[in-house]
């Protein structure tokens, strides 16, 4: 392997690496896990950004959270609860908020939840999960 050119390099040799990635999540109604996340690309991870986009229309009412447990329970929150509101049309983006706790972590579970605290009738978006790995 010759060092010198980026398709040598692995995930954990890049910041800001795409490891994660929802496509078409549905926030059309309220519940916990309505979507799970992956992690691909290692087992240890920090999330530095967390993206909502490619809505299929404006679900700027809706409000989420992503976790790294199913059950809904706020102290496994990677993210706090947000409201969509810069996603107001198909060509829209937001970054969701994250939680204190996620500038000082390491995660290593292998998926992340996403949970719905307000829905938006007929509303689908991709959630796409930043940042750096640490251990492949």
């Amino acid at each position: 392997m010759n060092a010198n050119h980026v398709g040598s390099l692995y995930p954990d040799g890049f910041g800001s690496f795409a490891f994660g990635k929802a496509v078409g999540v549905s926030v059309a109604a309220t519940g916990n896990a309505v979507a799970q996340i992956p992690v691909v690309g290692g087992s240890e991870y920090i999330v530095r950004r967390i993206v909502v986009a490619n809505a299929n229309q404006s679900i700027a009412a809706a409000n989420v959270t992503i976790l790294t447990s199913n059950d809904g329970n706020a102290s496994n929150a990677v993210s706090n609860a947000t409201v969509l509101s810069s996603v107001d049309g198909t060509t829209k983006f937001q970054d969701v908020t994250l939680a204190t706790g996620t500038a000082t972590t390491v995660y290593s579970a292998g998926s992340m939840y996403v949970k719905v605290n307000t829905a938006v009738s007929g509303g689908t978006c991709d959630i796409t999960v930043y940042g750096d790995i640490v251990t492949l």
